[in-house]
């Protein structure tokens, strides 16, 4: 159900229980950069996971790597990504504050103090500098020596080392055209604005893949790995009626894009942008080899002849792909559902919930406990990710777990020394089954 306030409610949930936190908060935070607690941590890595199972482990024809940080400045000026790697600034002339020309038009920052799309946020003044492009690469320095010769940046996307080391790849790996190589890192974009908590960050996970065809080819190819880029969300449970595409007018493409399309998702501060599928032609690697003088050519063993491949680039932020399902899966009972009006509930798919399990002993003394813990590690050996908790009521209990996503609570009571059984108690419905002990690891995991 959508609410009013969902995002500050969501907010406070995920500082609370450890989803997300704001970067440096001891000394006041810092801008578009975040950390992730015990959960977020668990429920980003069973994301990641779950992207390079479904796009890597699964594919016979697309391979991995993991490039660097820092790359030698020569890449970004053959990417173009120097000379175009820009968003338009404007400042107001009487407060300076600094925002994207482009926000300001659509009215992003409208709000108390800003009644007007065209009015400073902060103080309200509609006198504003000219729009001059500002380059988003974080620049720093190679060495010792801070001077012209040893600048380089932080890498705003992870597609480049892909294309460096395209034909290493393509040797090592004895793959043949159609193939893809795919790579989870880490880019950092100097972002004028950020916002809507962490979906604009300055520092985040990309998830890509650079699929490589015959020109010629690339136009079907384009249009198989949307569908497969858009199902990956909807696997997840994600609400398809709040999903949809966006094509990128011929005037708005990257320099780099004969087409692009966007999947988008209406978020509660309103439709953006969460992956994208673009057609990058032959345009990266064709100025590699000019600027490296390397040949990128692809020797095709069929025909006996050379050609430059298209690239297909599908491309996910990681953070993007957590802040949706967390928006999309919390819920507040109406209260008639069998929860007290106003009780959070995460509808998180087992495989991505930070918890799959809560393990709970009635009570903490005596035998209980024993036969809990018992379950709890054996779950743990098994790579579930469980929880123990044995304080305060089951109910209470329960509705911790179900604020947090997790999926499963399993409860060792009396009748559990009589009959070798335990209460299995689901999130969503909670109906509770008897399931026996001994089965009970291999109930888990089927259902994972």
């Amino acid at each position: 159900m959508r609410i009013d306030g969902m995002m500050e409610k969501l907010v406070s949930l995920c500082k609370r229980r450890g989803f997300v936190f704001q970067g440096s908060e001891i000394y006041g935070g810092i801008g578009g950069v975040w950390h992730y607690g015990p959960l977020g941590v668990e429920m980003k890595k069973a994301i990641k996971d779950l992207w390079w199972k479904t796009f890597v482990t699964k594919c016979p024809d697309i391979v991995g790597i993991e490039g660097a940080i820092l790359m030698n400045p020569q890449v970004w000026s053959a990417s173009g990504h120097i000379e175009s790697f820009t968003d338009p600034l404007v400042e107001c002339k009487q407060c300076h504050a600094r925002y994207r020309a482009d926000h300001m038009k659509e009215g992003k920052f409208v709000g108390d103090k800003a009644k007007e799309a065209d009015q400073c946020p902060v103080c309200g003044s509609k006198e504003m500098t000219e729009a001059r492009n500002f380059n988003l690469m974080f620049k720093t320095f190679l060495g010792p020596v801070e001077n012209e010769a040893n600048i380089t940046y932080l890498r705003p996307e992870t597609a480049q080392a892909m294309f460096t080391d395209f034909k290493l790849v393509l040797e090592s790996s004895r793959q043949k055209i159609p193939f893809g190589i795919a790579q989870i890192g880490k880019a950092f974009r100097n972002e004028i604005t950020t916002g809507d908590f962490f979906f604009r960050s300055r520092e985040f996970e990309m998830g890509e893949i650079e699929y490589f065809v015959k020109p010629g080819e690339d136009e079907e190819v384009f249009d198989e790995w949307f569908g497969r880029w858009k199902q990956f969300y909807l696997d997840l449970g994600v609400d398809k009626t709040k999903l949809r595409e966006r094509e990128h007018a011929k005037d708005a493409l990257a320099h780099y894009s004969k087409r692009t399309v966007d999947i988008e998702y209406e978020f509660p501060f309103g439709w953006s942008e969460l992956a994208g599928v673009a057609n990058r032609t032959d345009y990266d690697l064709s100025q590699h080899e000019k600027f490296s003088g390397k040949e990128m050519k692809y020797f095709d063993e069929e025909t006996g002849k050379k050609y430059t491949p298209y690239v297909i680039e599908p491309t996910m932020g990681i953070e993007r792909i957590m802040l949706v399902l967390l928006v999309d899966g919390y819920s507040e009972s109406d209260g008639t559902d069998g929860r007290e009006s106003g009780e959070v509930v995460l509808r998180l798919d087992p495989r991505i919930a930070p918890m799959q399990v809560g393990v709970f002993p009635l009570v903490k003394k005596g035998k209980l406990p024993e036969i809990a813990q018992k379950i709890y590690r054996d779950l743990l050996n098994e790579g579930v990710r469980a929880f123990y908790d044995e304080t305060g009521s089951v109910g209470r209990r329960y509705r911790r777990q179900d604020e947090i996503g997790t999926p499963w609570c399993i409860t060792v009571d009396f009748e559990s020394l009589e009959d070798n059984k335990v209460t299995v108690r689901e999130r969503d419905s909670m109906r509770q089954e008897r399931v026996e002990i001994d089965n009970l690891i291999n109930y888990i995991v089927e259902k994972i």
